[in-house]
Order: C-alpha cells, then sequence, then structure tokens
C-alpha cells in the first residue's frame, strides 16, 4: 500500500487510485487508517523542522514499520549544510564531468529541481540519480555555481506547493513512475509477501552465482509467495524500494558491494552479506589472526612484509604459499618453492599490499567446502584440483581459466570434524552465509579461508538438497524480517546438539537435519 502525505490536500493534484493520498496530521493521529502490509510513505511535508509535522511524518513511519521518503535522518541532514556538504565532494566530481562532456554548458549559476532523482534539465540526467542515490528526497532544490570549479552550494527538500505548473507538472509524472513501476505489482498478481533483491554483475567472469541459479532462485522464491529481483549496481538509488538485499557478486571493502550492504543496513534491511562479514571475510591477514586468536586449527601463518623475509623462512618450510590479502577464487595466490621465488612472488604482491600472509603449503587432492547458514550447515561439497594444479581454479596468463571437479554430499554423510570445523569458523564471522575452505590431513582438519560470498550453482553445491537450499535461503531472510531471533551463539557445536540454541528454533535443511539429530 502506498500514501502520499501532504500538508493539505491541495498540495497535490490526481493521482492514480492505486495511491492513497491523505494529511500528515490524519497520518500521525489516525494511524489505523494507515494499516496494511508493506506500507510505503511519501512524505510530501511543507517543512521537515525538527519536531514539526513533517518531521513527525517520518518518524512514525520509522516506527511503524512503514517505508518512508525521506527518512527523517535524510530530512534532518538537508537542514544542515554542514551535514550535508561531507557528501557533496564525490557527487561534485560526477557534477564537473557531466560538465565537461556537454556541448552547451551552463555559465555562472544554475538552479536544478530534482524529482525522484529525475532533473528538469535532462543534461544532468546522470547527476540527478547520483544526488537522489545520497539524499533520497521527492523534491530537491539544487544550487551549483562556477565560482571555484563547478561546485554544488546549497541543498533544500521543496514542497510541491512551491512549484511551478510546469515543475507540477514535472514532479507528478516522476510520482507515478517511482511509485507505481517501483513499489506495486499489478492488480491481477498476487502481492508479494516481500521483495529481495539479489545485486549481481552480468559481466562478471567467476561469478557466485550463474544466471541459471539467480533464475532458479527466483522461480523458488515466486512459489513461495516471495519477489526476487535482480539488479546491478545502476539500481542504487532504488535499493531502499526493496525488503532485503542478497548480495551474488564478488564482494570488497573498496566496493560498490559493501556500500551497498552499508546502505541496506542504513535502511533497516535484512543484508546477505553484511558490512561487518565483508570486512572479516575479505582480507586474509585479518582472517588468519582472527582464527589463530579463537585457536581454530589452521595452517601455519607468518604476516610478511618487505623486511622479514628471513623470519618466515625460519618458521614455515618450502614451499610457502603468498596471498594477497584481498584476493579471491584464487587469484593472488602465489607458491614460492625457494628463497628466489618468495623474493620475487613477495616484490610483486606488496606492490599492492603493504603486508601479504605466507602460508604453510598443504597439498590435499580436495578441499572442503562447508557452506554454513546462520550457524547451521547447509550444503558440503569437495573442491578437487584443478588437473595438473595445486589449486582448485587455475588462471591463465590471457584470463582463462580451469576448475577442478567437484562432489557435493549429504551434511550427515560428511566427516563430523569437518563440519563441526567449518561451523565454528563461520560462527566467528557473524550470522550470514559463508563457505567455509577445509583441508583434512593424516594430522587433522585446518581451516583455509572462510569466504563471505559463497558459490551457490545450480548442479554443485544444490546437488544434494535442489530447490530447498533457495528455500532455505529465502526463508532465513524472511526470519530476520519479522524480527525472529537468530541461532548463532558463536559457540562450538557437537554433533548431539539438540532442537534448539539460544532459545529459538533452529531452521535446518532436511538432509542437515538427521545430521544434528543423532
Amino acid at each position: 500500500m502506498i500514501w502520499v502525505i501532504v500538508e493539505k490536500l491541495s498540495d497535490i493534484g490526481t493521482l492514480s487510485e492505486q495511491v492513497k493520498v491523505a494529511t500528515i496530521k490524519d497520518y500521525i493521529a489516525r494511524p489505523d487508517m494507515f494499516d496494511g502490509p508493506r506500507v510505503k510513505i511519501v512524505n510530501l511535508a511543507r517543512s521537515f523542522r525538527y519536531l514539526g509535522r513533517g518531521y513527525y511524518g517520518s518518524l512514525l513511519a520509522e516506527g511503524r514499520g512503514h517505508k518512508a521518503i525521506p527518512s527523517v535522518k535524510t530530512a534532518l541532514e538537508l537542514l544542515n549544510p554542514q551535514l550535508y556538504h561531507l557528501s557533496t565532494p564525490e557527487l561534485e566530481d560526477e557534477l564537473r564531468d557531466a560538465i565537461a562532456k556537454m556541448k552547451d554548458k551552463p555559465e555562472g549559476s544554475l538552479t536544478l529541481h530534482l524529482f525522484f532523482g529525475i532533473p528538469d534539465d535532462p543534461r544532468f540526467t546522470e547527476v540527478g540519480w547520483e544526488i537522489f542515490s545520497r539524499f533520497r528526497c521527492p523534491i530537491l532544490k539544487v544550487q551549483i555555481d562556477d565560482r571555484k570549479g563547478w561546485g554544488i552550494r546549497s541543498l533544500k527538500q521543496v514542497a510541491p506547493n512551491e512549484l511551478s505548473d510546469l515543475q507540477r507538472e514535472q514532479f507528478t509524472a516522476a510520482l507515478e513512475g517511482y511509485v507505481l513501476k517501483r513499489w506495486t505489482t499489478p492488480r491481477a498478481k498476487r502481492q508479494p509477501r516481500f521483495s529481495l533483491a539479489v545485486l549481481c554483475d552480468p559481466d562478471e567472469k567467476m561469478k557466485p552465482s550463474s544466471p541459471r541459479t539467480l533464475k532458479l532462485l527466483a522461480e523458488v522464491g515466486k512459489t513461495m509467495g516471495v519477489e526476487v529481483e535482480l539488479i546491478t549496481k545502476k539500481e542504487y538509488p532504488r535499493l531502499a524500494e526493496y525488503d532485503a538485499l542478497f548480495i551474488r557478486e564478488t564482494t570488497g571493502l573498496d566496493h560498490h558491494t559493501y556500500r551497498f550492504a552499508k546502505k541496506a543496513e542504513e535502511e533497516g534491511m535484512p543484508v546477505i552479506d553484511d558490512t561487518s562479514s565483508i570486512m572479516r571475510c575479505t582480507n586474509k591477514v585479518f582472517l588468519a589472526e582472527l582464527l589463530k586468536a579463537k585457536k581454530i586449527p589452521m595452517p601455519r601463518a607468518v604476516i610478511l612484509n618487505r623486511e622479514n623475509l628471513g623470519e618466515v623462512e625460519s618458521q614455515i618450510s618450502y614451499p610457502i604459499i603468498l596471498k594477497i590479502p584481498d584476493g579471491s577464487f584464487s587469484r593472488g595466490i602465489h607458491k614460492a618453492e625457494n628463497r628466489e621465488e618468495l623474493q620475487r612472488f613477495s616484490d610483486e604482491l606488496l606492490r599492492r599490499s603493504e603486508v601479504v600472509l605466507a602460508q604453510e603449503f598443504m597439498y590435499t587432492e580436495f578441499d572442503w567446502r562447508v557452506g554454513v547458514l546462520n550457524g547451521r550447515p547447509l550444503f558440503v561439497s569437495q573442491y578437487f584440483m584443478s588437473r595438473n594444479h595445486w589449486q582448485v581454479v587455475k588462471h591463465h596468463a590471457d584470463g582463462r581459466y580451469d576448475e577442478g571437479h567437484f562432489r557435493t554430499m549429504a551434511v550427515e554423510d560428511a566427516p563430523a570434524s569437518v563440519i563441526n570445523l567449518g561451523v565454528r569458523a563461520a560462527r566467528l564471522m557473524g550470522d550470514g552465509l559463508y563457505g567455509v575452505d577445509l583441508k583434512q590431513t593424516s594430522k587433522g582438519v585446518y581451516v583455509i579461508e572462510v569466504n563471505d560470498n559463497p558459490n551457490i550453482d545450480a548442479g554443485i553445491e544444490d546437488h544434494v538438497l535442489g530447490d530447498e537450499l533457495y528455500r532455505e535461503i529465502i526463508r532465513e531472510f524472511e526470519r530476520r524480517l519479522e524480527g525472529r531471533p537468530s541461532i548463532s551463539n558463536g559457540t562450538a557445536l557437537s554433533r548431539t546438539e539438540g532442537q534448539t540454541l539460544g532459545g529459538a528454533s533452529p531452521v535446518i535443511p532436511a538432509g542437515a537435519a538427521a545430521f544434528w539429530q543423532r
């Protein structure tokens, strides 16, 4: 249900019947009018002064679990130039780039009106979306000038009653397009229980999930009454229109995936991966130190810098594995067989990072991968080494890569020591979705890495559970949306663990249930 709330009903013209209009006064005083699932509020207050009607309109929306634009945080930020100017330098770079490309360049100063990010001057379309992605406000007045190079001098929220007739027409069209295209579904369709945005990159070479897999996820979601929509980084301004976010791109701290996760958290949306998981998992040096501190068995490791090659040699025998901290999919990893290679590879990697992880080499025919969701094992696979190579993925200089074959088995059929250690390591990261890589040798089981964005691919990781794997992921988002407590509490597990943990009913895939009940 979509509501537009205004100071006076005359502030807004006639809208489509799917959109209801009410006064802010009614929204504040008559909450029963606005009961219903997935209520969304467009607040067109004339003023958002602190403790005023506009302020309370957005504040109560958040308290009632309604999605509101603008949020209280955005509304208050736009009242204080000292606050919003903290975000304008990056936006000004976009502005200057846009103006540099224009044939008909503006002179002196210019006033833009943005209607849900759509500018009244089409030359600034991309800039308008960038500003809207940072300041989600229905109507924004942007003053720019060229006094010291093109820059944003002021940002101001504007109410519909302040617009000219032409601007009111433009705003109404933008409102209808924004609300009806993105916030509603045709009447003939069943209203989904919630919407799940899946962030992906169609051009990524080594995708965490293939297009076929994501299509299957969407099909499973549909059978559960959940709307699954694939989005790309261009949809950042729209993110808050969804109920939850599932990131299916290779993540990084200095990357849009982290910004998406942070934005989702700020909007109160369940997100996998969350920012803490991305931070903890994407840096192998941090991960090694954490596992060591928590006494999780792992290969012997030393943090390598430009001064301690000798220390590495004294603690680890050749061959020595060198890893760039933020590498993924076996990239940025070298095996040094001697001092000469250690020096050459470390020089190469230290040009990209202040430190490198040096690690003991353990050869095994395959690596175990335990998929863990919210502190419970979801799947377990064996990833075999690429043919005539020491890694699962063998990268070629021309960008090609080879992968070894796999075998996925039921959780109850895997060694208990592998499953328990994988779950222990994952729980250190949080309650999200993780892929824990382990090696099993005659000396025991060791954690190699914990991945915050593990591969989930049709025919591989879902080989045993099939569609149930995707249902479990969607159920986890549903659990979070309903505010049910997490079952992960960071403690070690035993094979005889009972039906409950931490006072909550566990969500266990059908195949994994027998393992934990034995």
